[in-house]
């Protein structure tokens, strides 16, 4: 098939203002059929047509190369280091994929067209990004000389409906009886905090939990980058806006959690702590907002409370005041970890507060309850009493 009908086909592609990819598969089949037929050669079988189209498509607005990884269901993560490689993460870490994006300048040009289709700069003035492609996939940019190597590309993709309870207690995720006093926190209305790290699936178990959040409940959700996939019929998102390429607009996630407060809520949730929003929304919490919820990275429960001074401390909030709000509002965490069989939840914890300050101690392992299983069965009647 001649390069001037591919090109042909691809103008036509790029010309439709915001293509579908069923759509552009759909065009560019039916005008390689008429081009060839016009020509006099007779056209391939459908499905050689149809395979061809779909990359077509994928090349101009999708991820190209990269587009069948992050339609598979399985993968949660493709990364993307230069031109030496492709990896995936289909729940047991990162592996090679036989992908071959070609030579630096593609993998740059791939990175500059996703980077511009959400609005955003990536070039040798702006060289990294951090963006949401249209399907929701979350994409990471950083171009040379930053990348030494690079570019480097980083994809998390984004599922469209959250897993059940079951479904989390059948792929090893939690145990039935972790997922049995999860629900009833939920139901309780009692805040938390889902803990890890990268790629642990925080986010995953936080919208599984809140999907289970009555129905006639307001959720409002705060993301630096649209993430939470929730199956509830009553959940709204806001998302943090950075800053334009002459430095104004940018709106935080401090500045939406205020703006949550104002909707009505019954449930305020942060997508991720990072900085000042932490101090929003344990303000919120302690002004009659139950059933909060967040995420928060640290290597274990026990280091949640550290790891919110370090966010809260150059926020003006100080750690006398952090340790008062965390224990007024903020009692459980629920810590998570890659495994070499998976994404697990390893443990419940609650926040106490002693003598020597505060002490994080587990409530229920994998293996059984832990030594503050009381005081989380306490937690949760008077929540329901």
């Amino acid at each position: 098939m001649s390069l001037e009908l591919v090109d042909k086909v691809r103008r036509q592609l790029a010309a439709q203002s915001r293509p579908g990819r069923d759509s552009a598969t759909t065009t560019a089949t039916a005008e390689i059929v008429r081009a060839l037929r016009d020509s006099g050669t007779a056209p391939p079988d459908q499905t050689s047509l149809l395979r061809m189209s779909q990359a077509l498509s994928g090349d101009l607005i999708g991820a190209g190369p990269l587009q069948p990884l992050l339609d598979d269901p399985a993968v949660t993560d493709v990364v993307v280091n230069g031109a030496n490689g492709v990896w995936a993460d289909r729940g047991d870490g990162l592996r090679p994929a036989d992908v071959r994006l070609g030579r630096t300048d593609a993998v740059r040009s791939l990175a500059c067209r996703l980077a511009a289709a959400a609005g955003r700069r990536l070039d040798a003035g702006s060289p990294y990004a951090d963006v949401r492609l249209p399907d929701g996939t979350r994409f990471h940019a950083v171009l040379p000389p930053i990348a030494t190597a690079g570019p480097y590309l980083s994809f998390r993709t984004h599922r469209s409906k959250a897993f059940t309870l079951a479904q989390l207690v059948d792929a090893g995720t939690l145990t039935t009886d972790m997922a049995d006093l999860l629900l009833r926190m939920v139901t309780a209305k009692l805040p938390f905090l889902v803990t890890g790290g990268t790629g642990s699936g925080k986010t995953t178990l936080l919208a599984t939990l809140l999907s289970h959040a009555p129905e006639d409940e307001r959720i409002v959700v705060v993301e630096d980058a649209a993430e939470l996939a929730l199956d509830h019929p009553h959940a709204l998102t806001l998302e943090a806006r950075p800053a334009n390429v002459e430095g104004a607009g940018a709106v935080d996630l401090a500045a939406l959690v205020r703006q949550a407060l104002r909707m009505r809520p019954d449930r305020i949730v942060v997508g991720e702590c990072r900085g000042a929003e932490v101090v929003e929304l344990l303000a919120a919490l302690n002004t009659g907002h139950e059933g909060g919820a967040g995420t928060l990275h640290c290597n274990a429960a026990a280091d949640a409370p550290a790891r919110l001074e370090a966010l809260a401390l150059p926020h003006g909030l100080p750690r006398a005041g952090l340790h008062a709000q965390l224990v007024a509002a903020l009692r459980v965490v629920v810590h998570l970890k890659r495994t070499a069989t998976g994404r697990q939840a390893t443990e419940i914890a609650v926040i106490e507060s002693g003598t020597a300050g505060l002490a994080v101690t587990a409530a229920w392992t994998r293996h059984g309850p832990g030594p503050s299983a009381g005081i989380l069965e306490r937690l949760l009647r008077e929540r329901t009493a």
